[in-house]
């Protein structure tokens, strides 16, 4: 019995439908960028728990929309590691001195 075969594209695992996705690439690429911005500036110093908490937040909250919206596996693969970093530099942030520490008496 034959079998279908897929065709071959570079980078099986990553590759697109073909079709171009304006909104979720934007959103994969700010998850990135606000997840290396959080997970970094956590690691760098204590006092940048404020940048690193609400970096986090948001990267959060945007990589969790484009996983909703996402249609394809490159976005999807993306956008966990971008959540994975804001994830972990959030709650870093939050253990420092969390979104409002130092400047709420």
């Amino acid at each position: 019995m034959a079998q279908a075969l897929r065709p071959n594209n570079a980078g099986g695992l990553f590759a697109t439908d073909g079709k171009p996705h304006p909104l979720q690439d934007t959103l994969l690429a700010v998850t990135l960028v606000l997840g290396i911005t959080s997970f970094v500036s956590a690691l760098v110093d204590d006092d940048l728990h404020l940048l690193s908490s609400w970096a986090g937040l948001v990267g959060i909250l945007t990589g969790a929309y484009g996983q909703w919206v996402s249609e394809t596996t490159r976005e999807r693969f993306g956008l966990i590691l971008g959540l994975g970093a804001a994830g972990v530099g959030f709650f870093l942030g939050m253990a420092h001195g969390g979104l409002f520490g130092g400047l709420i008496d």
